[in-house]
């Protein structure tokens, strides 16, 4: 296997705060430090949840350009990739900041229940927000956290509702979610590529689990995701000094133990059909 492995950082998420880890960037300065941080350490997309300076998930459009202003400027071609989750149901609150024309945006294609919530994505939503995507040309990561997921993608394929090429995100390891199961993964990816053949995918663990995705993914050809949005931990025994520490984990193994070199933005770029960086 010597196909170039795209390393994609989730930088702070909805929910870690500086109590869980010092290191989780909260202020928009700190999220592009850390950035630029874990791109030279290897990763080619950055997932961002913006915060509030009250350090809470935040809807305005002006902190994400911030964001996605200084990322542009100190990490040169990386691709960026604003969350769409965890504010509200209405997709004017979780897409509003869509019209930035960030080179990606998440996008879960249903329903699921977390711990202590629904994670709500009902049909009117999901579809407003693939048509904001449609309309900027973003590149939608599609969210899957359970099987139904992926072939709502294809359905949504097969009305033009998305693009094909898509790029999957099979999510594994919190409560009423994916199991970690290697059984299940290969089961996602051999339907995925029945179903939508030509298209890339990644693999997400959370918590403790984070790294034994990362192995599956390298292994069964597909790209990784870490983060201290997923891991405020390194491993059991302390925590995490940064999420370039993390990346440079995963950089590491990819080339030593599977084979695999890191690619490069440009090569992600073309990977993902996404536009070279201006």
């Amino acid at each position: 296997m010597t196909t170039p492995v795209i390393i994609a950082v989730a930088i702070t998420g909805s929910l870690p705060q500086k109590k869980d880890n010092p290191a989780v960037p909260i202020t928009v300065p700190e999220q592009i430090e850390s950035t630029q941080e874990a791109f030279e350490a290897g990763a080619t997309i950055v997932h961002v949840h913006v915060r509030d300076a009250q350090g809470k998930s935040s809807s305005e459009p002006e902190n994400f350009l911030a964001f996605k202003e200084g990322v542009n400027k100190r990490c040169p071609g990386m691709i960026v990739q604003f969350s769409t989750g965890g504010r509200g149901r209405e997709s004017s609150t979780r897409g509003g900041m869509l019209q930035l024309r960030p080179d990606m945006a998440s996008l879960a294609t249903g329903s699921v229940n977390f711990p202590g919530m629904i994670y709500e994505n009902h049909p009117q939503l999901v579809d407003e927000l693939a048509a904001s995507m449609l309309e900027y040309d973003i590149k939608p990561e599609i969210e899957c956290f359970d099987l139904s997921m992926l072939y709502n993608t294809y359905d949504m394929v097969q009305s033009g509702q998305l693009k094909d090429p898509v790029h999957v995100q099979f999510i594994f390891g919190m409560k009423g979610i994916l199991p970690p199961r290697k059984e299940i993964l290969e089961f996602e990816v051999e339907q995925f590529s029945k179903l939508l053949p030509g298209s890339t995918w990644t693999a997400a663990g959370i918590g403790r689990h984070q790294l034994t995705l990362n192995k599956w993914a390298l292994e069964l050809g597909g790209h990784v995701r870490t983060g201290l949005e997923d891991n405020v931990r390194f491993d059991k025994a302390r925590l995490a000094k940064s999420n370039a520490e993390l990346v440079a984990r995963v950089a590491q193994m990819a080339t030593e133990d599977y084979g695999r070199p890191v690619a490069t933005t440009a090569q992600a770029r073309e990977m993902l059909s996404i536009a070279p960086a201006a």
